[in-house]
C-alpha cells in the first residue's frame, strides 16, 4: 500500500476572499513575518505543488529563501529545496519561467493526451508523468507517495484549492487573512463553487488562530467536520 502525503493547503486572501487583483504584477497579501513563516512551511515540506495558471501569472520560483533553513535540510540529509511540482492539462507552459531554472528537482503532472507534448517541451527541465485521461488527484498523490513525499505543501491557485477540498484530500488548511479589499470583478477567488464534503453546514475543526502583525493565520483540519 502506498502512503499518500500529508497535504497542507496554504493561501493568503483578502477580506473579500481574493488571492490577487487583476493587475499584471502580483498583489502581495502577506507581510514580511508571514512570508518568513511560509518559508518555514516550505522547508518542512518534501514537495511544493502549484497549478499551471499560478505559474503563468506569478512566475513562482517555489524555493526556500532562508539559507539557515536550507542548511538545516542539508544537515538532515534532505535535498536543499523540496521537490517542485506543477499540474498542467495542456502542457502549455513557457520554458523561461523561473520555476524551471532554480531550486532542485521538478515534477510535472499532465494528462494522457498531453504527455507527449509535455515530455518534448518540458522533459529537459523536469520528470513528466501522466495523472490519467482526466486529472486524477488520487493517482497524483499516490505517485508522490511512491516518490517518498511525506508532506506536500500546496500553494495554489484557486482551481487546485477547490478540487482538493471538494475531494476531501486536504489534511490541513492554512488560511491567512489580509486586511485588504480587492473588490474587482474577475479577481481570482480562493475557492469556487463545488460539492464540498458535508455541504454548507459542515464545520471544519479550528486548530489555531495566530495574529502575525496585520494578518491573521487560521489553521483548520478540513477532514474533521461537525
Amino acid at each position: 500500500m502506498v502512503t499518500r502525503p500529508y497535504v497542507v493547503l496554504s493561501a493568503a486572501v483578502s477580506v473579500d476572499g481574493r488571492l490577487d487583483d487583476t493587475a499584471c504584477d502580483r498583489l502581495v497579501l502577506s507581510n514580511r513575518r508571514d512570508l518568513d513563516r511560509v518559508d518555514g512551511e516550505r522547508a518542512a515540506a518534501d514537495a511544493i505543488l502549484v497549478g499551471a495558471n499560478t505559474l503563468r501569472k506569478d512566475n513562482s520560483r517555489l524555493v526556500i529563501a532562508s539559507s539557515a533553513l536550507r542548511a538545516r535540510r542539508i544537515a538532515a540529509r534532505k535535498p536543499e529545496h523540496p521537490l517542485k511540482v506543477t499540474v498542467t492539462r495542456s502542457a502549455d507552459l513557457r520554458t523561461d519561467l523561473a520555476f524551471w531554472h532554480c531550486g532542485g528537482a521538478k515534477l510535472v503532472f499532465t494528462l494522457d493526451g498531453a504527455l507527449g507534448r509535455a515530455r518534448r517541451t518540458l522533459g529537459v527541465f523536469a520528470d513528466v508523468v501522466s495523472a490519467g485521461a482526466v486529472l486524477d488527484w488520487g493517482r497524483l498523490l499516490d505517485e508522490l507517495g511512491r516518490r517518498g513525499v511525506g508532506r506536500l505543501l500546496v500553494e495554489g491557485g484557486g482551481d487546485v484549492h477547490t478540487q482538493l477540498l471538494a475531494l476531501d484530500l486536504v489534511d490541513e488548511l492554512h488560511l491567512v487573512l489580509a486586511p485588504l479589499l480587492v473588490g474587482e470583478v474577475g479577481a481570482p477567488a480562493f475557492l469556487g463553487p463545488a460539492p464540498y464534503p458535508g455541504g454548507p453546514t459542515a464545520r471544519m475543526k479550528l486548530l489555531e488562530v495566530r495574529p502575525i502583525d496585520d494578518v491573521v493565520l487560521l489553521r483548520y483540519a478540513p477532514k474533521v467536520r461537525s
